[in-house]
C-alpha cells in the first residue's frame, strides 16, 4: 500500500511572512509543505481564539506543525484545539517561564501597550524585536521578510508574547533552538535540540539542517 503524503504546515514568527521557509525542502515523494499566514486579528481576540481561527486554514487530518518565535508559540496553542502527527516548535519559548527578563518588564509595567505604534515606521526596531538585530546590512533581507506591519497586529502581536501564560513546556512537542539565540536565550535549557551556532532567523540561515533533519525526526515514532 502506498505511503500517505504527510502534510507539513509551516508558521512564521512575529512580523514575518511565510517566505521565511523558502529554502525549506523536503522529499516531495513523502511530503507536502503548505506556509501558514499571519491574520489580522479581531479586536481583544484572545490567543486562543486567534489559534482556533488559525486551524481553520488547515486542510489536511493529523498533520505535522512547525512554528517559529512568535509562530511557535502559537502552534503550541493551537495544538490544544486539533490533533497533530508532529509539533515542532523553533527559536521559540516552552513556557512563560523562558521570556526574557525585559519582556517580562514590559509584561508587569504594561509597558508593551505604548511600543508598538513605533513599530510600524521604524523597520530597525521591528527587526529587532522579530529577528533579534538590527538591520545593519540586511535591509533588503528584512524588507523581504518583514511585512505584516499592521498596527492592530503588532499590538496584539507583542501583547500575547508579553503576557503568555503556559506554565510547562508542551509534552508532545519538538523544541529546536540555536545556542546563540539572543531573544530567547533561556531556551535552551530542558528537552531540546540544540543546533550550534544557530541564531533567531536559523530557519532562514541553517536551513540545510533543517532539510536534512526534519523528515526523520517526523518519521520518528513517539
Amino acid at each position: 500500500m502506498k505511503n500517505q503524503m504527510i502534510h507539513v504546515y509551516l508558521m512564521p514568527g512575529m512580523a514575518a511572512n511565510p517566505s521565511i521557509f523558502e529554502h525549506i525542502r523536503l522529499p516531495e515523494d513523502q511530503f507536502e509543505i503548505h506556509w501558514l499566514e499571519w491574520k489580522i486579528p479581531i479586536k481583544n481576540e484572545s490567543l486562543e481564539s486567534y489559534a482556533k481561527r488559525m486551524i481553520e486554514d488547515i486542510a489536511h487530518v493529523n498533520p505535522v506543525l512547525l512554528g517559529v518565535s512568535f509562530g511557535g508559540i502559537l502552534v503550541q496553542e493551537m495544538s490544544k484545539h486539533m490533533s497533530l502527527r508532529k509539533l515542532f516548535v523553533v527559536s521559540s519559548v516552552k513556557s512563560h517561564h523562558e521570556l526574557p527578563k525585559r519582556l517580562k518588564l514590559l509584561k508587569y509595567t504594561k509597558a508593551y501597550k505604548i511600543l508598538p505604534t513605533q513599530l510600524v515606521s521604524n523597520v530597525d526596531l521591528l527587526a529587532k524585536y522579530a529577528f533579534g538585530e538590527t538591520i545593519k546590512k540586511r535591509v533588503e533581507l528584512y524588507k523581504k521578510y518583514l511585512s505584516v506591519n499592521d498596527k492592530v497586529y503588532l499590538d496584539w502581536a507583542i501583547k500575547e508574547v508579553v503576557c503568555w501564560n503556559q506554565e510547562a513546556p508542551n509534552s508532545q512537542a519538538i523544541y529546536i533552538h540555536g545556542d546563540k539565540d539572543f531573544v530567547f536565550p533561556h531556551s535552551t535549557d530542558g528537552n531540546c535540540i540544540i543546533i550550534k551556532g544557530g541564531t533567531h532567523i536559523m530557519i532562514i540561515n541553517k536551513y540545510k539542517w533543517f532539510n536534512e533533519n526534519l523528515p526523520k525526526l517526523i518519521l520518528q515514532e513517539a
